[in-house]
């Protein structure tokens, strides 16, 4: 679901993510996507279960679902932020997080940071993934 504000950019909110209160998970801004922080919840508000992994698979699924919204592509990303509660968790478990960042998105890879942080909004969250994509012309 999208709506037009005032000045011409798209909010973007996918159906099949939770509802959105108080913030927008994408914004269409001409061919530029801002793609909110997501963590692993699911359609019920729920953080998925399971460890690192899982957590990543739902969070970058909750990514590109909004970019696919907005009419873009995985290979449209530009720009990737993660945010990790257990920045070695996440170098432990690299090689099936890579395996799955190929199985969704390609190998084509955006600039990207990790930054390890104290915590994220839902306490069991172990990660939070955030983007920018510009949509090309196809």
């Amino acid at each position: 679901m999208s709506n037009q504000t005032a000045v011409g950019n798209r909010t973007i909110n996918p159906e099949s993510l939770p509802k959105p209160s108080g913030y927008a998970h994408g914004v269409l801004a001409g061919n530029t996507v801002y793609l909110g922080g997501q963590t692993a919840l699911d359609k019920d508000m729920n953080i998925v279960p399971g460890g690192i992994v899982e957590q990543f698979q739902q969070a970058f699924s909750n990514v590109l679902a909004t970019l696919e919204e907005a009419g873009g592509r995985p290979e449209d990303l530009v720009s990737v932020t993660i945010y990790l509660t257990d920045v070695d968790d996440y170098m432990a478990n690299g090689r099936e997080i890579g395996r799955l960042w190929r199985q969704m998105a390609g190998t084509e890879y955006p600039a990207m940071a990790g930054i390890g942080v104290s915590r994220l909004w839902q306490k069991e969250a172990l990660i939070e993934i955030q983007g920018v994509a510009v949509i090309q012309d196809r």
